[in-house]
């Protein structure tokens, strides 16, 4: 007659103590209560493997995060396995792997990995906007889902509120970052085919909006009320400096004395301070007008790391946004923002003649044109040095006896 086993009670489990070697209490249908020397416990099932009729044991998990109740649970369904001729063992390994790399491809796993890429070619601060729209608008209801199961169905659903509050614009971006991502994880092997590459023709497109810019006509008269504002002499220097070497906000604003050189008469701005980081470092030309400047603020900055430092902590640097404010308090709110003194470089640039490609190099704008890209990689430096000397000259003849700070005109007195 068959030995009959008696079934465990939770009273005997949480009895139970460690002795002088590693003992078993058997439950019944091949579940045993395992007791280690250490004190550790856990449930194995032992049974016969199919086909091969191998004895084999598996691990169901340790007391007290599984329960008596969880173990048989998991004895039964291990049973249903072998009825199927299915190996528990192989299926749960086979489970564990599934969920791996279901929690390696997810959208939030897969960005993870994406921005890793992007922020070596984008500035510190673009790929931190970039993670905060993500985290933001996306990956709260996105993030767990693997990138197979992302529908336009599904992602329109998250995106339609921030399109119904009229903000275009935050779409057109998102639907590019996800494009960007899936295009990643088609590229690494996570993903057959990116069904989301038209997501945003579901949309209705932002209108573009350029940034508020002068006329070329306009120049002498702002140069005027420049001269004649009242805002600190590091702020108006700031804002001839970016005028003048047609720079990004952000770059002229963290200028530092140790990006100019001087022998070869270059502002070398580093990589990661630019827009685009992969284009590597850009190498402005300083003109007569420039280097004036520089001369101007050496008094005031030349023994610290900053040309603009800032003015409550002379070991920063002035804010990006600075300018900005100082043209809008000078009366030119909604008709000039720093960003747009760019504008009028390349306006006039174009108007007099000179080479689509060197004014681009000049603004450190990349060529949209990959094929063109690829193959036009010189940064016309010599050529540069002419038209930036032109451009420098333009602005001091504009300043019709207002005189600029680096005009050989100004004086301090």
């Amino acid at each position: 007659m068959p030995r009959i086993t008696k079934p465990l009670t939770s009273t005997e489990i949480k009895n139970s103590k460690p002795k002088g070697k590693e003992y078993k209490l058997n439950d019944g249908g091949g579940l045993s209560f395992r007791v280690r020397i250490n004190g550790t416990k856990d449930w194995i099932f032992r049974y016969y493997e199919p086909f091969t009729k191998k004895r084999k044991d598996i691990s169901f998990g340790s007391f007290p995060t599984v329960s008596l109740a969880d173990a048989r649970n998991k004895r039964n369904q291990a049973k249903k396995l072998l009825d199927n001729d299915v190996d528990p063992k192989a299926h749960q390994l086979e489970s564990k792997r599934i969920q791996t790399e279901e929690q390696a491809n997810t959208l939030l796993a897969i960005t993870q990995e994406w921005m890793t890429i992007k922020e070596t070619t984008v500035s510190l601060k673009f790929a931190v906007q970039i993670m905060a729209s993500l985290n933001n608008h996306v990956l709260p209801r996105l993030g767990n889902i693997t990138v197979d199961k992302l529908t336009p169905a599904l992602v329109i659903e998250v995106l339609n509120p921030i399109a119904a509050k009229g903000n275009a614009e935050t779409v057109r971006r998102l639907c590019q970052r996800i494009n960007e991502i899936l295009d990643f994880a088609v590229n690494t092997g996570r993903l057959q085919i990116n069904t989301l590459s038209k997501i945003n023709s579901a949309f209705i497109a932002p209108t573009k909006k350029n940034l508020p810019a002068l006329k070329p006509e306009e120049l002498p008269v702002f140069l005027n009320t420049l001269q004649k504002a009242s805002i600190k002499l590091v702020t108006r220097a700031l804002i001839e400096w970016q005028l003048n070497t047609m720079v990004r906000p952000s770059e002229a604003a963290m200028a530092e004395w140790q990006e100019i050189d001087y022998d070869n008469k270059l502002w070398v701005i580093p990589a990661h301070k630019m827009k685009k980081k992969s284009n590597g470092d850009h190498s402005v030309p300083l003109t007569k007008q420039t280097l004036a400047l520089l001369e101007m603020m050496k008094p005031i900055s030349g023994y610290g790391q900053h040309i603009f430092p800032a003015d409550r902590d002379p070991k920063t640097h002035v804010n990006s946004q600075t300018a900005n404010m100082a043209i809008k308090r000078m009366g030119y709110k909604d008709k000039l923002v720093s960003h747009g003194m760019r504008s009028i470089a390349s306006t006039i640039l174009n108007e007099e003649g000179f080479d689509y490609d060197v004014i681009e190099a000049s603004l450190a704008h990349v060529d949209k044109n990959t094929v063109r890209r690829a193959y036009n990689r010189t940064d016309y430096l010599e050529r540069r040095r002419i038209l930036m000397q032109w451009w420098s000259d333009y602005i001091e003849d504009a300043s019709k006896g207002s005189n600029t700070l680096g005009s050989s005109d100004y004086s301090f007195t």
